[in-house]
């Protein structure tokens, strides 16, 4: 069985799956699915940012420098990086309430929704969204 849904990877999947932390067996079920992740999961460069804030709060500690961890992590899961369009940065402005103010989380949700993607996240307030219609989820 062949899925034609699409999927964003947010910030804390991508660090889950590349320290080989505990994923849920849907999320593994899709990922396996997949002939080629290139085509069906990306991820926005916004993550990167995201990961080196991580690591500049201390809130994360990676084995290498955080732009090189994040290419090496995109290359190993074969996933496809999304570049912050305009269209994007001004929709993560104008979201259907209500929603947290944390800019991140706005963006990876205004790109959901912009490229019609399913976000694999844990983060509640993203799945608390999720839940109301407004973007696609499916919990890590």
């Amino acid at each position: 069985m062949m899925t034609t849904e699409r999927y964003l990877l947010d910030t804390c999947a991508l660090l889950y799956l590349a320290q080989d932390e505990p994923i849920s067996q849907e999320v593994l079920e899709v990922l396996d699915l997949m002939p080629s992740r290139s085509d069906m999961v990306v991820i926005s460069a916004f993550t990167a940012w995201e990961i080196g804030m991580l690591v500049a709060k201390k809130r994360v500690s990676l084995a290498r420098p955080p732009v090189e961890w994040f290419r090496l992590a995109c290359a190993r899961f074969d996933v496809e990086v999304l570049r912050p369009s305009a269209d994007v940065l001004v929709a993560a402005s104008f979201l259907p309430q209500p929603l947290h103010g944390d800019p991140a989380d706005r963006i990876l949700i205004a790109t959901a929704r912009e490229h019609d993607l399913t976000i694999i996240t844990r983060d509640r307030a993203i799945l608390s969204y999720g839940a109301l219609g407004h973007v696609k989820v499916l919990a890590c």
